[in-house]
């Protein structure tokens, strides 16, 4: 990954700036530009102009850092990954702990989502049964789940 202190190998020959950037990756440039005021932007250099550049490595990170958002990485947590990355390779194994435990963070929340996904379900096919026999079924959308509960991982 980046190191913040050097420019990356290809910035010379693939140079981009902020509305490059907000192109190709698909966020806008608010959005880039606070990622930076938040310090998630490491290796961003400045050309003899101050002007932001970019590389392709950029974004990639773009996308690293908006699924670890999704997955529900906090802001602190990014910032301390970033801090890591800037490090060099030195912090490998911080940074690999760092994202291991937010790993396992994130398959209990989706074991926590598929159980809710799962009532959600019998739920609906509940009411698919009320509308479609007239009557209120007899068994109910949580008895339903309990029966489906998806199987523990191994």
């Amino acid at each position: 990954m980046m190191d913040a202190r050097t420019p990356p190998p290809q910035a010379a020959s693939s140079a981009l700036y902020i509305g490059d950037i907000a192109r190709r990756s698909g966020r806008s440039v608010h959005t880039i530009r606070w990622y930076e005021a938040q310090g998630l932007m490491p290796g961003v250099i400045r050309d003899r102009g101050r002007r932001r550049v970019y590389s392709d490595d950029h974004i990639g990170w773009l996308d690293l850092v908006e699924r670890l958002r999704l997955t529900g990485m906090s802001i602190r947590q990014l910032r301390e990954y970033t801090t890591l990355v800037k490090q060099g390779s030195a912090s490998l194994r911080k940074r690999r702990a760092l994202l291991a435990e937010h790993q396992l963070r994130v398959q209990a929340m989706i074991t926590k989502w598929t159980e809710a996904l799962t009532l959600v379900d019998a739920k609906i096919e509940f009411y698919d049964e009320w509308v479609a026999k007239g009557s209120r079924p007899a068994v109910s959308a949580q008895q339903r789940a309990r029966t489906r509960r998806p199987a523990a991982k191994a």
